[in-house]
């Protein structure tokens, strides 16, 4: 693959949880030299729901030596709040993009069925995840109906996204889909597609991400990744979903890095074999879900998708899936 990427999280606010509470521009400049670095990554792509901490991810992450994909992540924002936002990130981004040495890419948004108001029924993202995850929703027309009718109101809004991105923003354009979204990819450069295997879509995953080369434009997976819990790669892209409301984890769950590094693996060959430009592991670090090893109730790194585990006073170590992921980028492109 070329672009060899790790996400990083810059703080998003979904209803009571915050992402990222604080953000310390000296720890920011430290975790890009060690994606860079240590890693060997070759992009980063930074998300967030404040593009003003994006731009200052990006400025590190950019003096380290990586490509930026500046990602803004809006949460619960309707239609019109979500042109007028995303050009604004995209002005940003524009700054960004005149200032750095390597390519700065926008990512205009990311699920925006799930993650914004307006396109599926449901209360949040709770509410559109039910929605979307109950069989009754899609086992009649009645049920189908208004969720097919937001696809499309989603799809009208991605065009004025776009055209005001575009307005000021030079580099090159993506959005990061959901493997449901169906995508007008005529108006994007890159096809990006969050693309977690899970236990549902394991045996047709292959084939779903080869299908995205008929767009004729390079294909990049844009998250991919497992949490730290034995079976959490059956659980794909919600295996963050075990933590309960008082913020403790059931005895159940068994703290297993092994199960990052087999996915890393496993997802590796499958993007080789079906030609990916590029992928980003999702993610650095789970800064609000730290790791206490003396307190397995309330491990939440288990919850984490994190290459390195969070400590209780804001440092953080390599967990196993860090050195893997070190391993194979430090590698020479086959």
């Amino acid at each position: 693959m070329e672009i060899r990427g790790v996400n990083y999280d810059t703080g998003q606010k979904l209803d009571d949880f915050d992402s990222r509470p604080s953000f310390d521009d000296g720890a920011v400049r430290r975790d890009m030299a060690a994606i860079a670095g240590d890693l060997h990554a070759t992009a980063v792509r930074i998300s967030g729901d404040d593009p003003d901490r994006i731009l200052a991810a990006g400025r590190h992450a950019a003096a380290a030596g990586l490509d930026v994909w500046f990602s803004p992540f809006p949460y619960d924002l309707g239609p019109d709040e979500l042109v007028r936002y995303l050009r604004g990130a995209a002005e940003r981004a524009e700054e960004l993009r005149r200032a750095a040495a390597g390519e700065v890419v926008l990512v205009l948004g990311c699920e925006l069925t799930l993650f914004s108001a307006g396109f599926v029924p449901g209360e949040g993202l709770a509410g559109r995840t039910a929605t979307m995850t109950d069989p009754a929703t899609w086992s009649s027309p009645a049920g189908r109906e208004p969720l097919l009718a937001g696809f499309q109101r989603a799809r009208d809004v991605q065009r004025e996204t776009v055209a005001a991105a575009r307005e000021v923003f030079g580099g090159r354009l993506t959005y990061a889909a959901g493997l449901w979204e169906q995508v007008d990819w005529d108006l994007f450069d890159i096809v990006s597609v969050d693309a977690y295997r899970d236990s549902g879509n394991a045996g047709r995953y292959a084939e779903e991400l080869r299908a995205y080369h008929r767009f004729g434009r390079p294909v990049v997976v844009t998250e991919f990744g497992c949490c730290t819990y034995r079976g959490a790669a059956d659980r794909g892209g919600l295996g963050w979903t075990i933590v309960r409301e008082d913020r403790s984890i059931p005895a159940e769950y068994e703290r297993f890095e092994a199960e990052q590094v087999k996915y890393l693996h496993e997802l590796d060959a499958v993007f080789e074999a079906e030609r990916v430009a590029g992928a980003f592991w999702f993610t650095f670090a789970g800064f609000a879900l730290p790791h206490r090893p003396d307190d397995p109730a309330h491990d939440l790194d288990l919850a984490s998708y994190g290459l390195v585990a969070m400590r209780p006073d804001g440092g953080w170590e390599p967990k196993a899936a860090f050195h893997a992921v070190a391993a194979r980028y430090g590698q020479p492109a086959r």
